[in-house]
């Protein structure tokens, strides 16, 4: 279903932002994930540079190979354009990743390792999305856990409701599924 037509404009802006994911041959996983700013006409930024049309203000990188157990083993990170000259001060910084689960507070990791001036907007902008390209690329991420427990997307969104059709038909061992509490630890 298409968008409905627009006001009249002028385009001011363009961002691309892809994800590919990989099986290697080892056994492992990677995830690369790309941005790539640009505007459609030339401007300068005082003190910093002047870009043309088209031309990438930002492009930046990031390949993240991971096992099955969704941990991080290690990360690379290129930046071909950036508008500021310490903007490539903060790479070292995204080796804090490594060892990290991409899983279950995911954007707070992020935050944690790489918030404030420690990290990037755009590289942190990219490892945000780039966890569930991660789920998406592993085939068995869909998977019940085998502990009796759903899998982590189960609740998630509309579709996977657990009181929804979805799961009633993919997943039929968790329709109307609920958390069972915890048992009392004894003093």
């Amino acid at each position: 279903m298409p968008l409905p037509t627009p006001a009249p404009r002028t385009p001011m802006h363009t961002r691309r932002v892809t994800y590919q994911g990989f099986r290697r041959d080892d056994g492992l996983w990677d995830i690369e994930g790309e941005l790539h700013d640009s505007k459609p006409f030339d401007f300068e930024i005082r003190g910093e540079g002047h870009w043309a049309a088209d031309e990438a203000i930002h492009h930046m990188r990031i390949r993240v190979t991971y096992g099955e157990d969704m941990v991080i083993r290690d990360i690379a990170v290129a930046m071909d354009a950036f508008p500021h000259g310490p903007c490539p001060s903060i790479l070292p910084n995204m080796r804090r990743m490594v060892g990290e689960v991409l899983g279950k507070g995911w954007r707070q990791t992020i935050q944690r390792h790489l918030g404030h001036t420690d990290g990037c907007t755009h590289l942190r902008e990219l490892l945000y999305n780039l966890a569930t390209a991660a789920m998406q690329t592993r085939a068995g991420s869909f998977a019940p856990t085998g502990d009796g427990r759903p899998p982590a997307h189960l609740g998630q969104c509309v579709s996977w409701d657990f009181d929804g059709p979805v799961v009633e038909k993919v997943y039929p061992m968790f329709f109307r599924w609920r958390a069972q509490p915890m048992p009392a630890k004894d003093s």
